[in-house]
């Protein structure tokens, strides 16, 4: 989608937000938009710009918010604490990103390029700290190409059955005219052989550019890194927008909705910034705690799939049923627009319950730096 604008994806979710629900937008308190490189034509904070340019009055405020990988979710559970406060009534959250217009790591930062905080937090580039979780927990080259093959072939069900119908909506240009409509990233056609023809992606920066060695060193049971990932088992680089419209019981009624979903808890945790990507482990126990659950008490799960191994690691700490992960697929086969992608799977989860009959899922992402994210919503 690289012919269309940051803004031009964001005003398409918050368009269709408006038009679905023939919605009153003087009604909306704020718009919530995640953007992990807000630089550029995505930076200024775009949410606003995206509210103005959606049509939704001069009273419709909006705020940017980043914390990496999971800023989509993270913009559903800001909003979803304004409203459970009595702040705001309504709000509309979701993320956008577009990674062919605006480069990944565009907006730099401190971590990977000041050795004041790179060296004693070991940091080193994600793939490497999945290889290194691969690793460390014993999933060989084999275990996450399966994993993958099974993204893809979840993924392609999916899209067959139009289990997506309901939240995909079109991106048009300026003249009405559809650009795309259908995630274009999938490979229904992959399988182990192909997968197994692809080299590491991870290995050359891993090996001559020194991340192995600090691999070992912030794990040293870690006698070498073995590199297991690559373009065919880590989530596709793509465009996308989200947008999720949340409100209390009275602002419902007010604009004539129905509520499909309620928010019953989220939370957010810091983890290893070594292994970085096993935040989804650390933040399901405390989201679960806080919410008085048990792993058992959970339906559905979406997983981000950054990687293979961040998937696998999470079934193994949890003993999960695979098939009640990610069931139609994730970003190995569709891709992970960044700051988009939590308020994305949200929206597969509820769609899921939805079609299943089911009542409750969570929805969590690992984040760079080491960090995790959870939300646990409820079909109503």
């Amino acid at each position: 989608m690289h012919q269309v604008s940051t803004l031009g994806l964001a005003v398409t979710a918050l368009d269709a937000i408006k038009r679905r629900n023939t919605l009153d937008t003087s009604l909306v308190d704020d718009v919530v938009l995640g953007c992990v490189d807000p630089v550029g034509e995505a930076g200024g904070d775009v949410a606003r710009a995206a509210a103005l340019a959606a049509g939704y009055g001069d009273g419709a405020p909006g705020i940017q918010i980043n914390r990496f990988c999971a800023s989509g979710l993270e913009a559903v559970n800001f909003a979803a604490a304004q409203i459970m406060s009595g702040q705001q009534d309504m709000a509309v959250a979701g993320g956008v990103e577009s990674m062919s217009r605006v480069g990944i790591g565009a907006s730099g930062g401190a971590w990977p390029v000041d050795p004041a905080i790179a060296i004693p937090s070991y940091f080193m580039p994600q793939g490497v700290s999945a290889d290194l979780i691969a690793t460390k927990y014993g999933f060989s080259r084999e275990d996450v190409d399966a994993f993958a093959v099974e993204s893809q072939k979840r993924a392609a069900a999916a899209w067959a059955d139009k289990r997506f119908a309901k939240s995909v909506v079109p991106v048009r240009d300026p003249n009405g005219i559809v650009l795309l409509a259908h995630d274009e990233h999938m490979r229904p056609g992959a399988d182990m052989q192909s997968l197994g023809a692809l080299k590491p992606s991870f290995a050359m920066m891993g090996e001559q550019g020194g991340f192995d060695a600090v691999a070992i060193d912030a794990h040293p049971e870690v006698e070498r890194v073995n590199h297991v990932h690559h373009a065919g088992n880590s989530s596709g680089i793509v465009d996308g927008a989200a947008a999720v419209l949340l409100g209390n019981k009275e602002i419902g009624a007010k604009a004539g909705l129905k509520p499909r979903g309620r928010v019953k808890a989220f939370s957010v945790i810091g983890s290893e910034p070594a292994l970085m990507l096993t935040g989804p482990v650390d933040v399901t126990k405390k989201v679960l705690k806080r919410a008085g659950m048990t792993i058992g008490d959970i339906d559905l799960f979406e997983v981000n799939e950054a990687f293979a191994a961040v998937v696998l690691r999470f079934m193994q700490a949890f003993e999960v049923d695979p098939a009640k992960v990610n069931p139609n697929g994730g970003a190995i086969a569709m891709g992970h627009p960044l700051g988009a992608t939590g308020a994305m799977i949200l929206g597969m989860a509820l769609d899921e319950l939805e079609r299943t009959g089911k009542s409750t899922a969570l929805i969590t992402l690992c984040i760079g730096a080491g960090m995790g994210a959870a939300t646990i919503i409820e079909r109503v």
